[in-house]
């Protein structure tokens, strides 16, 4: 039997379009490798660096006393308000991400419709973000700018505790207080739904209608899936955002931790303690990728299953086509040794 060989793929070469558009990519990303490389690679290992050892700055210079994990023991076991602050903020981000979304999305489709002062409103949704922030944000929270005036924010904790556990209500109550900051932090996101809506063919919900679609089934069957990567995009960025931002009470621990003058805490103290915050933000946008993160559709996963039944009826075949061939070679040697055996030697069998 002749064996097979397998057939190389033959090397596909780029035309010029898709090495232009290439070479376009890596320039929109360039600035963003050089300022990682340059302003947060070393920033990063520096502070992995400094939390295994208890820093002090002398006139004589600064101190690397080596702890271990003594960093991370004395924040867990000395320093009870950091893991209460890490719930709160664990069910306030699990609960505000979602509300930023949806209320970024409704605003993106009104703001997508044919109004009039389209441009202007879109103007006024995305005006607080370059506004609002920094030292005006916390002029503005301190004025209590953030809150609803005619929304009884303590009835609704008070209601909340009766069915919830103390510290779940108190990080929902929060949310209440300072709802319209919250809102404010949706201007990016109504921009990226934007772009996805704009991106969408029309064709698509004009043949829905023929069909005889409604606005929801058409949100629910055409709009939704198309921006679902944008969705995903939105979650994270509204974590992060959330996770560093400054009116956020644990960037203002790890702050106070780093400028504190006491020999416990200080640089490796303060790094420990950002280091684990990190974590905790790592594994909260991991959970949000597993909730939104984009599955295979039902009709990419028909095409390869009739993929492998195709391959596995070609693989059947020549097992087929392989075991009748060495059947004929048995019964073609089997009559040759049968005719050797009756030959009388006249010419006769």
């Amino acid at each position: 039997m002749e064996k097979e060989k397998k057939m190389k793929k033959p090397k596909v070469k780029l035309g010029k379009l898709e090495k232009r558009e290439a070479r376009a990519g890596w320039l929109f990303v360039l600035p963003w490798v050089i300022g990682v490389a340059v302003f947060m690679l070393y920033p990063l290992c520096q502070s992995f660096y400094y939390m295994w050892f208890n820093i002090r700055i002398t006139p004589l210079g600064t101190k690397f006393i080596p702890v271990g994990t003594g960093n991370f023991t004395q924040i867990w076991l000395e320093n009870p308000e950091f893991p209460q602050q890490i719930v709160t903020y664990l069910w306030q981000t699990i609960v505000e991400v979602p509300v930023i979304v949806v209320f970024a999305l409704m605003i993106a489709i009104m703001l997508n419709g044919n109004i009039k002062c389209r441009g202007l409103f879109r103007l006024i949704f995305f005006l607080p973000v370059i506004i609002v922030s920094g030292p005006v944000m916390n002029m503005l929270v301190s004025e209590g700018a953030a809150t609803i005036p005619a929304m009884n924010v303590q009835s609704i904790k008070t209601a909340l505790d009766n069915f919830l556990p103390h510290s779940m209500s108190e990080s929902i109550g929060e949310i209440f207080s300072n709802m319209i900051m919250i809102l404010w932090y949706s201007g990016v996101q109504i921009l990226i739904f934007l772009s996805a809506l704009q991106k969408i063919d029309p064709a698509l919900y004009e043949a829905a209608k023929i069909d005889g679609g409604s606005q929801w089934e058409c949100f629910w069957k055409i709009t939704l899936p198309t921006i679902k990567p944008m969705i995903l995009l939105n979650a994270v960025y509204s974590v992060i955002f959330l996770s560093g931002n400054e009116q956020n009470s644990l960037i203002t621990m790890i702050k106070s931790a780093m400028f504190s003058g006491t020999k416990e805490k200080g640089y490796g103290y303060a790094s420990a303690m950002a280091w684990m915050y990190s974590l905790i933000v790592t594994l909260i946008v991991l959970l949000f990728f597993l909730l939104l993160g984009s599955k295979k559709d039902i009709y990419d996963r028909q095409v390869k299953r009739r993929k492998r039944e195709m391959k596995k009826e070609a693989r059947t075949v020549k097992r087929i086509e392989r075991r009748g061939i060495r059947n004929a070679k048995k019964i073609k040697k089997a009559r040759k040794k049968r005719n050797y055996r009756t030959y009388d030697g006249s010419g006769d069998y």
